[in-house]
């Protein structure tokens, strides 16, 4: 079945009470029992369980191709959940180019609980061979990354994870399960921030976790989900479901744009570099194209000749891109990177992280043209 099909029919509730095509919203925070105190149904707390957050997880895992679904309050709530399913000692090993606020979270909440952490370059199997340890339990991927775009080979680094004995994460976020299916590829996990391209509209907070095994992990996932109870609320779950209805149709038309507008940017004088993997100029162009082959994102970054205060300038002179953190809604963004990080942050100084929409690519081409000119 092809995904777009699939996103639409996983999406599906039996409603035995209305017939209602789209599943209703079910905010109530508990269920009644029988007068022998059995359930009347499967839920009984919707901490635990409840209708829309199941309608969400099971699309989610089956559009990823997992045997899991699990729906977070946030994607850093889902990234908590995998990390705390480690103990004092275990060592994590992430890129050096990722997702800024995950690496701090793993540094400075998780690394006073005894979990040690150490980044590589996810480029290179070589290195990340290197910097792996005996009590390595977790390689954590980001590909392609946020916000320089580097692609990472799934499938090498799912297979030295394994000979580690570690479990191999992948956050999925930028590409979607519509571009990659780290799973397939060999990972045992992947992450998604469900606010992104999932939810498509800038107007809910979730994360999630889909796994490739009903296993011992999948378990003690549900229980920390259950018990720690990060949980999303039946409408943004609700709305997360209505978000994977239209999300091949939305991240195909924003990837193309992407693409167009990378290829526009690279021919600019005042540009100094373009990060998109789509690019064949691309280092890693050949990578993304048997990895992502529908596609090649909707994240671009680039970088102004001019230094800190150049990059600032442009982004203060977008009048279409509006300025402001996150990705993968319909309004196309922009942000200048290392201000919103830290100065410890590898982004460059100069960089600007586009997140394209939906817009006409002549509109959103030109604003860019006359931002750049100023």
């Amino acid at each position: 079945m092809h995904p777009d099909t699939l996103a639409i029919q996983a999406t599906r509730f039996p409603d035995a009470n209305a017939g209602a095509v789209i599943a209703p919203l079910y905010l109530s925070t508990t269920f009644e029992r029988h007068p022998d105190g059995n359930l009347m149904g499967e839920y009984g707390y919707t901490r635990a369980d409840n209708p829309n957050r199941r309608v969400l997880e099971t699309a989610l895992a089956a559009l990823e191709g997992g045997a899991v679904g699990l729906a977070f309050a946030s994607g850093q709530a889902a990234t908590t959940a995998l990390l705390q399913t480690l103990r004092p000692g275990d060592h994590v090993l992430a890129g050096v180019d990722g997702y800024w606020a995950t690496l701090v979270l793993m540094r400075e909440v998780f690394g006073a609980w005894g979990i040690e952490l150490s980044t590589a370059d996810l480029t290179d199997p070589e290195a990340v061979q290197a910097a792996i340890r005996p009590n390595t339990r977790l390689l954590w991927v980001e590909t392609p990354s946020n916000p320089q775009l580097h692609v990472a080979d799934v499938a090498a680094l799912a297979r030295i994870a394994h000979e580690a004995g570690a479990v191999c994460a992948v956050d999925n976020t930028a590409a979607t399960p519509v571009l990659q299916q780290p799973l397939a590829l060999g990972a045992d996990v992947v992450m998604h921030s469900t606010t992104k391209f999932i939810g498509g509209h800038s107007d809910l907070l979730g994360g999630a976790l889909v796994l490739r095994e009903n296993g011992d992990l999948a378990q003690r996932l549900r229980q920390i989900q259950s018990l720690t109870g990060g949980v999303p609320s039946p409408f943004d779950c609700w709305l997360a479901a209505r978000g994977l209805r239209t999300l091949g149709l939305r991240v195909r038309a924003q990837s193309a744009a992407a693409l167009e507008l990378a290829r526009f940017l690279e021919s600019q004088s005042n540009v100094e570099e373009v990060f998109y993997p789509g690019l064949e100029s691309n280092a890693r162009h050949e990578l993304a194209r048997r990895q992502m082959p529908e596609g090649f994102g909707a994240l671009l970054s680039f970088t102004v000749r001019g230094g800190f205060d150049a990059a600032r300038a442009v982004a203060g002179r977008l009048k279409l891109f509006t300025r402001a953190t996150s990705l993968g809604g319909v309004e196309s963004l922009v942000e200048h990177r290392k201000p919103v990080e830290s100065p410890e942050s590898p982004t460059p100084d100069h960089l600007l992280r586009v997140s394209v929409g939906l817009e006409r690519l002549e509109d959103l081409r030109e604003d860019l043209a006359q931002a750049l000119a100023g």
